[in-house]
């Protein structure tokens, strides 16, 4: 007997920008190319702006004999849509198609693929290790998102070979493109590669460009260029068809992306599967002064311990 596999939705925000909407659909066909070996059906759609609607992308699926969806949040940030309007929408489609089972994955965030993605477009820049790096996000009211644009900038700056890497945001959250280029020359920039966290083009990275430009026009003394969005890929496609089996098969890891024991980053390569020991503090019974401290915490201590918990249960 065979089984039909449970067809991807990908869901994404919409935009008003003609391009980013197009480039989107033609992602969705390349995931789908991909999983046609494996017999499962792609399909794509929009909360907002742009056409086709979730609403409607969902329908085609129903129509196609589909009972079991699970859907991927084509999203580096888990803000607002990822955290509630998507899930709104996936809710309503279930009232309108009784029976539908629907599987819901996480947004892409900044796993080392999205990290390699980013130094490829700075590589694509003409970026080196004078220019310093200013990473720019959409922007949220959610704080958490926008500490994971922070976050992606650091684990940026720990594995590309650049001068520095700053952030900053394009709407609803600070500090805006002016004023994270202000930072960077009052470090002592002197060239600045401006990086937009975006997958496709649209009206926010269409901004970023022209707010760069205009900063660079008003200060000549510091060169300025602009990276592209991180694009319709193959390795974008393949992190998207990861999302898609973690959420068949609940395997909703907690920060293990970007850990430095189970993913090979540059500079780190020689953690990956390094056994775990515990760290004794200097009032437990049976410790003794003959082991380093691990520099890498503040204090001394090292999360060993938990790395292993998480590793015995996430091989």
């Amino acid at each position: 007997m065979t089984t039909t596999p449970p067809a991807l939705l990908i869901a994404g925000h919409g935009t008003s920008d003609a391009d980013g909407a197009e480039q989107f659909r033609a992602f969705t066909e390349r995931v789908g190319k991909r999983l046609a070996p494996r017999g499962v059906t792609v399909g794509g759609g929009f909360i907002e702006l742009s056409p086709p609607p979730l609403g409607e992308a969902v329908a085609d699926l129903v129509a196609g004999g589909h009972r079991r969806l699970a859907a991927v949040p084509l999203m580096l940030v888990a803000a607002g849509h990822a955290k509630g309007d998507i899930p709104a929408a996936l809710a309503r489609e279930q009232l309108r198609h009784p029976g539908l089972a629907v599987a819901y994955g996480r947004p892409l965030g900044a796993h080392p693929t999205v990290l390699a993605l980013l130094r490829e477009r700075l590589d694509q820049a003409g970026a080196d290790q004078d220019s310093t790096v200013l990473l720019v996000g959409r922007g949220s009211t959610d704080p958490d998102a926008n500490a994971e644009v922070a976050r992606a900038a650091r684990l940026l700056a720990e594995t590309t070979k650049t001068a520095g890497v700053e952030y900053a945001f394009i709407s609803l959250a600070a500090p805006g493109v002016p004023a994270g280029l202000d930072r960077c020359a009052a470090l002592g920039a002197r060239r600045i590669v401006v990086l937009p966290y975006f997958l496709f083009t649209g009206v926010l990275p269409r901004r970023v460009a022209e707010q760069a430009t205009t900063w660079a026009m008003a200060h000549p003394d510091v060169h300025v260029r602009g990276a592209d969005v991180l694009g319709d890929t193959d390795a974008l496609a393949d992190l998207v068809i990861e999302r898609y089996g973690e959420a068949l098969a609940g395997d909703i890891r907690m920060n293990c992306d970007s850990c430095v024991y189970r993913i090979s980053l540059p500079g780190f390569e020689d953690r990956v599967g390094l056994p775990q020991t515990p760290h004794h503090h200097p009032g437990d019974p049976g410790h003794s002064h003959d082991h380093p401290h691990d520099h890498d915490h503040p204090h001394g201590h090292d999360h060993a311990p938990l790395h292993a918990d998480i590793h015995r249960r996430h091989p």
